[in-house]
């Protein structure tokens, strides 16, 4: 399923996003590949995390370092962030950001997750993440509203979850 949408950043910039239903990633160029972010479902309840740039929910993940493999990026900044361990993950789909003014993209890969904590969360060493929350997939649009394309990772990863 394709989805498309406009949307302009804090800063004022345009971006056009494009998003992919994805079962692999394997056809995406690596270097243009910038973040790894999971929906991720501890039992039946979606664990969002609060902070970053917008201090504002979302889901939780992060940029892609130099030699790391997505599902590698993945599992790193879920512990992170969380302090919850990765126990299978499925690829979801990915969104191609495109920045209007010079036509540069990169891809944003989104995973669908089960975890488990590895002990309490007390705070994401780089300061990103302050806050963890469980909740009702049916209540994501209370804490972070993505439109259509937020609509469909849900809508996929409560279907994929099933093979999880």
């Amino acid at each position: 399923m394709n989805i498309t949408a406009r949307y302009t950043g804090r800063s004022g910039v345009p971006y056009i996003f494009e998003y992919e239903d994805a079962d692999s990633f394997d056809s995406l160029p690596y270097e243009k590949c910038a973040q790894v972010y999971g929906v991720c479902f501890e039992g039946d309840k979606l664990l969002i995390g609060f902070g970053g740039n917008k201090k504002d929910w979302g889901l939780v993940g992060g940029t892609v370092e130099s030699g790391e493999t997505f599902e590698e990026t993945l599992r790193r900044e879920v512990q992170e962030e969380t302090n919850r361990e990765i126990l299978v993950c499925l690829p979801l789909g990915y969104q191609k950001m495109t920045d209007t003014r010079d036509g540069t993209f990169v891809y944003q890969l989104r995973y669908v997750c089960d975890v488990r904590p590895f002990g309490p969360f007390i705070e994401d060493p780089a300061g990103g993440v302050t806050k963890i929350k469980l909740i009702e997939p049916a209540e994501y649009k209370n804490y972070f509203n993505w439109g259509k394309i937020g609509e469909r990772m849900i809508e996929r990863s409560l279907e994929l979850k099933e093979k999880l």
